[in-house]
């Protein structure tokens, strides 16, 4: 295949807009200190932070696949009034900035909240500033990218052996178990990695919702917030950064394909 020649102007604006990212990653790579990675990664309070971290990310990619695959499979399937702006609402912390996230879910689950008040007076539960506090504040924010990658993977699978599998005797539940979950296996297997790593690395609406208390709030990325300019934070900098890193390699094929 004849390659294609690129205007120069366009290869310049590219190696410039590449650089933007690049640059600041390779300062952390280069300025992080190395020797004292050990150190820092088996510190108590390291340590505490990275068992919350996937505890919490876990949990909310748990959460995930049990509300928001059944939310996906109505988007794709089911027509009814108001579904875009359901889909709308429920897709919106993808783009609401993390702390206005973390002041809603304080409104609605807060002990003064709307639902929160109801939880305090009648069982005495309390969900903000707990470790459940966490999960829900990464769960709001993570669950949405699963919820879109499991209606894209509904949308585009071929319906028919669905359709065969019916008309075999198979019941609906058979059917989504045996020959729906399989067939989107990959989407659903992106999303529920997208929503972990989303998760993961969520700071705005957890510390907003469920505050920074070591060993029961603070994740990793409120680990960095709090050591800042110190060697632990570069180094949990570069843990997230590979975690990261590693996702985006991984799921590369969800949209550029095998090229």
């Amino acid at each position: 295949m004849r390659r294609e020649r690129v205007p120069i102007v366009v290869v310049v604006l590219a190696a410039i807009g590449a650089a933007f990212f690049i640059l600041p990653l390779v300062g952390l790579i280069v300025r992080s200190p190395w020797r004292d990675a050990v150190t820092a990664l088996t510190a108590p309070e390291t340590v505490d932070a990275l068992k919350l971290s996937l505890l919490a990310s876990l949990s909310a990619t748990a959460a995930g696949l049990l509300l928001g695959v059944p939310l996906a499979w109505i988007y794709a399937r089911v027509e009814f009034p108001g579904r875009d702006l359901l889909r709308a609402l429920t897709t919106l912390p993808m783009v609401l900035p993390p702390v206005v996230g973390g002041i809603a879910l304080l409104l609605a689950f807060g002990r003064r909240g709307l639902f929160g008040s109801w939880l305090d007076t009648t069982f005495g539960i309390t969900l903000p500033f707990t470790t459940v506090g966490v999960v829900m504040a990464e769960t709001f924010v993570a669950m949405p990218f699963l919820i879109l990658t499991v209606e894209a993977g509904l949308r585009s699978m071929d319906r028919r052996y669905e359709e065969a599998a019916r008309a075999l005797g198979a019941s609906r539940w058979r059917v989504f178990t045996r020959v729906t979950l399989p067939l989107i296996g990959p989407s659903l297997f992106a999303g529920a990695v997208l929503c972990w790593a989303r998760a993961l690395g969520e700071f705005g609406a957890t510390i907003t919702f469920a505050g920074n208390f070591p060993g029961v709030t603070q994740t990793m990325p409120l680990a960095v917030y709090l050591l800042l300019d110190t060697n632990t934070s570069f180094i949990l900098s570069l843990v997230l950064l590979v975690i990261s890193l590693a996702v985006l390699v991984g799921l590369r094929h969800r949209w550029l394909g095998s090229a």
